[in-house]
Order: structure tokens, then C-alpha cells, then sequence
């Protein structure tokens, strides 16, 4: 195999020494896939890679913040960008001209040579700021000023929305500043979705020899064009194969059945997605997830889906769980109604405790709140978890040790450039951080959050993003922790839902943001892009994105009339939100009602709070058997937090997702990988990108040529599910319309 960037340090390795001589990747996968090699001489920020990197960077943002206020949102991947930019930077490579220019003593050529490898990376870097993680730059930024605007119909200044969608993000910068010697450095800190990116890269720009098979640039343009075509089908032909729940064909008059077989409102038993985006929706590629972290989610997934909510259900109707749908996002009354918000809201948009107190309790499905329950052992199990397996390591380095941290060839290759101070990442922590505390008093109205609230945010954002990083960096799942962050500032300042959005913002969306950032520091690494081009690309790339992303935001909430309200709108129109629906339903219950009136002495759900205390202890007994036995690797591998994560987000998630996830992650990431190891070397990861890539593209065109011309497509084939009874309560009395009333 030769590449063009790589093929000189092949034949002669990076200073003198061999990859050899260096200690290997530990972990089989980076080992298979990374390249062990480096050219210090390729230029990286070149005048190519700011023009498209912020190209891409401007494009992504608009797009995916237009898409995430439809009915049917689509979150449009980098990887569009990461494999556009081969064929524009080759284009641009002959045309610019070569010509050396010298300004102030500076020399530099809009075109210094062939567009390689890491010009390519760092127009991804940029690409990347344009995206985000785990559902969007778009959802994270402006979640909460849409809710504060199209729902609470909030009058906020635009300079006051920008503040807070730029310090929440460099906030995040801060974080992953501190934090990069903990999760970026360490050998087995190794952010399994890299790979993916790695392998795709090099399928872009490696010349392969044909005797060796399919080159992977072939195969990745042929499952490319294969999962394009494909996704016409699940994406607008034949919408059914998103979820196909064919136990609902079976048994059209039963209310249980549908509540069992149901994809989108029930159980999903026997329902699975023949849609890659429906299968990737929650918890990212399964092709890229490590086998031990799918069999972990998938104990989980198991005793909570088909033995704990059942049990709930059916044998103990637990919080009167019969009277409400299974599993539903909406919030209700004990009657089954749905629950008005409004009646019990003031105009300061705060809690009227005596109306609240005549209008009556807000109830859950059943499925909403256990998810909710677990949450909280998650949090506690992820503090847990990570002080007894790696609070050893974590303060050897915190004393500065790090001359005894274990690297491989990537980290000693990357000792050949200029390091990053720590003091330019404290510099925007410590600015943003004054500037958010500055707007809890220039804006205390419309923020609702004092500036102690401020600073409880940031220490818990400080607390959360070590643990929850370790967790991600080796199984390529986030925890998240947005109930804990609500629930907690909720006690502090109940009935004021905005300074529970902002809480969440600064105490758990900036967590976020630092661990995209850091993920990023890590393909820099393994691809070998000099830390201070990685510094420059991400705070740009940061400050536009955040920029662009508010001002398309604002744009359409004021230009679009009632967006996001569904009672004017209809259930017909593209402008309904259902992503800053489950936003604003949070706000409503953490931060409007409160956790008190829900969770504490007298409320309905008080007895969930001990799962804070059994997600502290269920680590220990894990920790304790490794101990006893540590010639048994496999009990160190049993994850508890990962085990617990395995319903987590449900809803908007359905358990079809997450089934659909974990069959097709173990049949390439254990089989595969055992069987035919060749094959998964070569093209497991290039496959996840291709799918990836098929089906954006695809999902763009189709939005652009037919839905948003409002040519429809119906027949029997085009119903999203066929279980109408799903919904359905199934307490005797419980009127609902539509569904039976039980005697």
C-alpha cells in the first residue's frame, strides 16, 4: 500500500526512527487503522483549507439549524463535507496560482503544492464546529433561546441570545483545554469514532494495489451509491421500513399487542429498522461502537425494556401507570388529559403555586419516567465508576506525573510540535465565564439565573466532563447527565423554567461542546495535524458556527409565523419542532413544576430518588470482583454507567432504535471482527462513513425535490406505523379519544 502523503516516511521513517521502536497502540482497533508514520513537511493552514473549512463549517450550520425546526428534522453529517473537500481542494490545487507572495516580511502561496492529507483534516475540524455531537451544534446552541422565544414567547434581545450561544461554547473550549492531558494524551483514551474518520481519510488519499482486492475507495463509492439509492425507500417510497411493527398486523384490535409491538409507541417486541438513520439516530454508528460497549447497553436495554417496565405496567400499574400510553413524551394529568401549561403559568413565566394547586399534579408515561429514574442511578454510577477504574491514574496525573503517562507512536510523534498553553485556554474559560456572569445581571429578567446559579453550572460542568469523558473516549457512548443538571437546579430555584434551560446550557450543553472539541483534538492526533493549527481551526470554526447558527435561528423565528407552535400550526405543517418540543417539556417539568412537587416528600414519583444511591453502589461490586479476581479480564469490562445507558434518551428514542442499533453492531463488531478480521480491517469503518453519507445525501435531494414541494407519496406503505391503539390507556374508566374504554 502507498500513499501520497505517507509514502516518503514509509520508505524513511520520521526521525530516523522506526514506528518499531515506539510502543504500539495497545488497542487492536486504532493498531489496525491508524497510520504509524508522519511528514512534517506537509503545510496545513493553507490558504485552500480556511476556504473551505469555513465554507463547510458556514454551510453545515445553516443547513442543520433550517432542518432542526421541521416536522421531519435531519441532521446533515460532516462526513458530506469531509468527502466534497477531496475534489474542491484538488480543484483548487490547479487552479490557484503558484505564485509566492511576501507581506510585512511573511511569505506565503495560495497554492504551496497538492492538497494533502491535512489540509483535508483541519477542513473537517472546521466542518465538525458546524455539527456538533450527539444531535447537532444546531439543537445544542439554540434550544433554549428557541424555547425562550417561540414557546414562552419570550421578548430576548439578540445580543443577549448571541452571549449566551458563544459563552456555552468557548465555555466548552475552556473545558477541553483543562482537560486534553486527562483524555487526549493517554494511550487508552482512544474515542472510538475517530477510527471511522481515520479509515475514511485514508480511503480518500491512499493508493491501494489492486491484488489486494477492492481498493477502499471503490468500495466506498459503491456502498455510497448503494445506500443513496436504498434510502429512497425508507426515507420517502416506503416509509415503513423505518420501523416495521409487524406484530400490529397481526393482532389490528388489541390494545396490548400494539402496546407491545409497537416501533414508535410501544415496546417495539419483534419491530426493526431497516433504515440506517433510523438505526444510527440516538447512539451514533454502530459500526464504529467497541463490541464490549453494545454487549453492556444491551444487557441493559433487556432489563429494562422486556422485564422492569413490564413489570411496571402490567403486574404493579406502579404511579398509576395504566392510565397514560406506555410509553409516550407527552405531559398529562391523573385523568390521562393532556396537561395544559399554560393554566398554571404567570406572565413573569414562573409557577402559579394556587393555580397549580387547583389545576392538579402532572403525571408521566410510564417508560418517560423509569427513563428519567435511571438517569439518575447513571450519574451517580459515572462518579463512581471512574474514581475506583481510573481515579489511580487520574490523580498521578493531576501531581503532574505525566512523564509516567503511557503513549504510543501517536502521542510521541506529535512531541515534534509547538504544544498549546494551558494559559491561552484559561484566558476564554475565565472571559466567558465573566461574560455569562455579567448577563445575570444585565439581563436577570430574561435569563432568570443568578450569578451563584452561574457558577454552580460551571462547577458542575467542571465535575461531570472528566468522568463522562473517560466513559466516551473508551466506549464511544456519552452518558448524559441533563436530568441531573435539571433536577438539581430545579430544588434551587423551582418555578422558573428559563433559569432552568440556562442552568442546563452552561452546567451540561457546554460539557457537551468540550467533549466535541476534545474528540477532535484526538484525530488531530492520530493524524498528526500541529496542536496550534488544531487551536486556531476549532476557536474559529466555534465563533463562526455560533455566530451563523443564532442568526439563521432568529431569522426563521421571527420570519416564520407560530413556528413551533403545533395547537395553531396542525400536525400537517413542516414548522412543528418536535426537537425543541422535548426541550421545552423538560423545561416544564424540571423547571416550571420542579422536582420537589414531583420527586420529594408528598410527590407522586419520591420513591425513584433512591436510584441516586443505587447507581453509587452498583459500581462497587464490579470494582471489588476485579480485584479478587484479576485474572478474570472480562469483569473489568462490565460497565455499569454504559449498562445503564442503554435506555437512556427514550424518549424521543424508541426502544426499536436501540434494538435495531445493537443487532447490527454485534453483527459486524462480533462476528465480523472474529470471522473475517481481513474484511473489518479494511472496510468496516469505510462502510460506516459510506452509509453515513448515502443516505444525507439522499435525504437532501428528496427534501429539496419532493417535500418541500409538498409532493406526498400515500399508500399503505407510507404510514409511519400501522399500531393506531398504542397510545391507548388501558385503566377502566380512562376516556381517551380514539381507543376503548376499558371496563
Amino acid at each position: 500500500m502507498a500513499s501520497e502523503e505517507f509514502s516518503d516516511v514509509e520508505k524513511q521513517p520520521h526521525n530516523g526512527d522506526s514506528a518499531d521502536a515506539f510502543e504500539r497502540c495497545p488497542v487492536e482497533e486504532v493498531a489496525l487503522v491508524v497510520p504509524e508514520t508522519d511528514d512534517t513537511t506537509l503545510p496545513v493552514m493553507t490558504f485552500r483549507a480556511w476556504f473551505l473549512g469555513l465554507a463547510s463549517c458556514v454551510l453545515l450550520i445553516f443547513l442543520n439549524t433550517f432542518f432542526s425546526y421541521r416536522t421531519q428534522p435531519l441532521l446533515i453529517s460532516p462526513v458530506l463535507m469531509q468527502i466534497a473537500a477531496l475534489p474542491l481542494g484538488r480543484f483548487l490545487a490547479r487552479i490557484l496560482p503558484t505564485r509566492e507572495f511576501e507581506v510585512a516580511g511573511f511569505k506565503f502561496s495560495f497554492n504551496p503544492g497538492p492538497f494533502n492529507i491535512k489540509e483535508h483534516v483541519i477542513i473537517t475540524i472546521f466542518a465538525n464546529c458546524g455539527v456538533g455531537i450527539g444531535g447537532g451544534g444546531d439543537a445544542l446552541s439554540t434550544g433554549a433561546i428557541t424555547v425562550m422565544k417561540a414557546f414562552y414567547k419570550q421578548n430576548l434581545s439578540f445580543l443577549c441570545g448571541l452571549l449566551i450561544v458563544l459563552t456555552t461554547q468557548i465555555l466548552g473550549y475552556g473545558w477541553a483545554g483543562m482537560f486534553r492531558k486527562y483524555l487526549v494524551d493517554p494511550v487508552e483514551m482512544w474515542w472510538p469514532s475517530n477510527v471511522a474518520q481515520v479509515s475514511l481519510f485514508r480511503a480518500l488519499h491512499e493508493r491501494e494495489e489492486k491484488s489486494n482486492g477492492m481498493t477502499r475507495i471503490k468500495f466506498f463509492v459503491l456502498a455510497l451509491v448503494a445506500s443513496f439509492l436504498y434510502y429512497a425507500l425508507p426515507g420517502y417510497l416506503f416509509t415503513v421500513l423505518t420501523f416495521f411493527s409487524w406484530v400490529c398486523w397481526l393482532w389490528p384490535n388489541s390494545v396490548t399487542a400494539q402496546q407491545v409491538g409497537s416501533a414508535y409507541h410501544g415496546l417495539g417486541v419483534g419491530a426493526f429498522s431497516f433504515d440506517w438513520a433510523g438505526i444510527s439516530a440516538y447512539h451514533g454508528s454502530p459500526l464504529v461502537t467497541p463490541w464490549t460497549s453494545i454487549v453492556n447497553i444491551g444487557g441493559g436495554f433487556i432489563l429494562f425494556i422486556y422485564v422492569i417496565v413490564p413489570l411496571c405496567y402490567w403486574k404493579f400499574n406502579s404511579f398509576d401507570a395504566r392510565t397514560f400510553p406506555i410509553f409516550s413524551s407527552q405531559l398529562f394529568r391523573s385523568n390521562g388529559k393532556k396537561y395544559e401549561y399554560w393554566n398554571v403559568l404567570t406572565p413573569q413565566l414562573e409557577l402559579n403555586v394556587a393555580a397549580y394547586d387547583d389545576y392538579g399534579k402532572l403525571y408521566l408515561s410510564p417508560l418517560f419516567v423509569l427513563s428519567i429514574a435511571f438517569g439518575f442511578a447513571r450519574f451517580t454510577a459515572i462518579l463512581v465508576h471512574v474514581a475506583l477504574f481510573h481515579g489511580r491514574d487520574i490523580f498521578r496525573q493531576s501531581k503532574s506525573a505525566m512523564s509516567n503517562t503511557k503513549f504510543d507512536v501517536h502521542a510521541k510523534l506529535m512531541k515534534s510540535y509547538k504544544s498549546v498553553p494551558e494559559w491561552w485556554f484559561i484566558i476564554l474559560l475565565v472571559g466567558s465565564i465573566a461574560v455569562s456572569l455579567m448577563m445575570s445581571f444585565l439581563w436577570k429578567d430574561d435569563v432568570q439565573l443568578p450569578w451563584w446559579g452561574m457558577l454552580f453550572a460551571f462547577g458542575l460542568a467542571w465535575l461531570v466532563t472528566l468522568p463522562i469523558g473517560v466513559i466516551q473516549a473508551t466506549t464511544n457512548q456519552q452518558p448524559g447527565y441533563d436530568i441531573i443538571a435539571q433536577f438539581m437546579i430545579g430544588y434551587v430555584l423551582p418555578g422558573k423554567p428559563i433559569a432552568n434551560l440556562l442552568f442546563k446550557m452552561y452546567g451540561r450543553i457546554s460539557s457537551v461542546h468540550a467533549l466535541s472539541f476534545l474528540s477532535d483534538l484526538k484525530l488531530g492526533q492520530y493524524m498528526k495535524i500541529p496542536p496550534r493549527c488544531m487551536y486556531v481551526a476549532q476557536l474559529v470554526g466555534t465563533v463562526v458556527s455560533a455566530t451563523v447558527n443564532l442568526a439563521v435561528a432568529w431569522w426563521m423565528l421571527e420570519g416564520i409565523n407560530n413556528i413551533c407552535d403545533l395547537d395553531v400550526l396542525g400536525p400537517d405543517s413542516p414548522w412543528t419542532c418536535p426537537k425543541y418540543q422535548v426541550t421545552f417539556d423538560a423545561s416544564v417539568i424540571w423547571g416550571l413544576i420542579g422536582p420537589r412537587r414531583l420527586f420529594g416528600p408528598g410527590g407522586q414519583y419520591r420513591n425513584l430518588v433512591w436510584l441516586f444511591l443505587i447507581g453509587a453502589v452498583l459500581p462497587v461490586p464490579v470494582w471489588a470482583l476485579s480485584k479478587v479476581f484479576p485474572d478474570k479480564k472480562w469483569i473489568p469490562l462490565i460497565n455499569i454507567p454504559v449498562i445503564l445507558y442503554g435506555f437512556a434518551g427514550m424518549p424521543p428514542a424508541t426502544p426499536t432504535n436501540i434494538a435495531s442499533w445493537l443487532i447490527t453492531g454485534m453483527v459486524f463488531n462480533y462476528f465480523v471482527f472474529n470471522y473475517h478480521k481481513r474484511w473489518w480491517q479494511k472496510y468496516n469503518y469505510v462502510l460506516s462513513a459510506a452509509l453515513d453519507a448515502g443516505t444525507a445525501f439522499m435525504g437532501v435531494l428528496l427534501f429539496f425535490a419532493l417535500q418541500n414541494q409538498k409532493i406526498k407519496v400515500t399508500w399503505w406503505g407510507t404510514e409511519m406505523d400501522h399500531c393506531p391503539l398504542a397510545t391507548c390507556p388501558t385503566e377502566p374508566g380512562i376516556v381517551v379519544k380514539g381507543c376503548p374504554v376499558f371496563t
